[in-house]
């Protein structure tokens, strides 16, 4: 069997990161679509097990970084553990938990204790989720209010801390005030989807941060093509900048490793063209041989 070359990495505090880091969204039920999506992508993955066959089309091309919350209420600790198991590789996690920021000590006491789960469930990076670290940042001042406490609590359970930052401000704050963040979450993709400024801003704000970023939603959650989204990510990063990208089955994940792998080496990447009813027009470029089987 020929050997698969590693994917491309990077070095995050210290820490080797294939470059490319597995999504979750698309394991876990959280389209940015409809509930009906929502609903199709729960079904799909009802247990651990089922999340294999995709996962290890990552692993295979040496792609051992996955991002997403790991609670209770989702599949995602189990399939990690299940798809570690079953390969015998190691998968690097980057968990992103909802803490409770409440300034009272009820509120430090459920965040202290969400933030040992993540290190009792096998992570090796914990950044707290950006619904949780917009609630205390402070435009006026350019600070997010008692972040460091959260982040001590993190060295503290021996993570290394980062920071989702889907406010661009975030990144921009965090570097000024020299805040205890290793690495960060930031939106990025060719549409704008979700994304608070201008695509042009955020390619600044990347490009200028003191830590390397872990870019999301490259494909604007279904609304680019994959050829389209990630030639756009992976050709206006930094070489120590991640691309996260989530997948529903092993020939979605091939094929975006596959279009990665090409934009990265500049070539066109081997993928087969698109289905039609009639496969012999020009504009398809003709030939049966050279189209997706149904």
């Amino acid at each position: 069997m020929e050997r698969i070359a590693p994917f491309p990495r990077t070095q995050v505090a210290g820490v080797s990161l294939s470059r490319m880091i597995i999504g979750t969204n698309w394991m876990l039920g959280w389209s940015h679509r409809s509930p009906a999506d929502d609903k199709a992508i729960r079904d799909r993955f009802p247990d651990a097990a089922s999340a294999y066959p995709m996962l290890s089309a990552y692993l295979d091309n040496g792609i051992d970084t996955i991002m997403g919350p790991m609670n209770p209420d989702n599949v995602m600790a189990g399939a990690i553990q299940y798809a570690q198991q079953k390969s015998g590789k190691k998968i690097i996690v980057v968990d992103t938990p909802i803490i409770n920021v409440d300034d009272n000590d009820a509120g430090r006491r459920e965040a202290r204790a969400v933030i040992r789960r993540s290190r009792e469930n096998g992570a090796t990076f914990c950044l707290i989720h950006h619904s949780s670290a917009e609630q205390m940042v402070n435009k006026n001042l350019h600070q997010i209010t008692r972040l460091p406490d959260y982040l001590d609590m993190i060295r503290q359970e021996g993570l290394i801390p980062g920071l989702s930052a889907h406010m661009p401000e975030l990144i921009l704050y965090s570097d000024e005030q020299g805040y205890d963040v290793e690495t960060y979450i930031q939106l990025y993709n060719s549409a704008g989807f979700l994304m608070q400024i201008e695509v042009e801003t955020i390619a600044s704000i990347i490009h200028n941060a003191k830590k390397p970023v872990m870019t999301i939603k490259p494909m604007a959650a279904g609304r680019l093509t994959p050829y389209v989204g990630l030639n756009f990510v992976w050709n206006t990063l930094r070489a120590c900048d991640m691309v996260t990208v989530g997948c529903t089955n092993r020939d979605q994940a091939e094929e975006v490793i596959e279009i990665s792998r090409a934009a990265l080496e500049r070539r066109f990447p081997n993928i087969g063209k698109r289905s039609s009813p009639n496969v012999k027009q020009d504009a398809f470029g003709g030939g049966v041989e050279d189209t997706v089987k149904a």
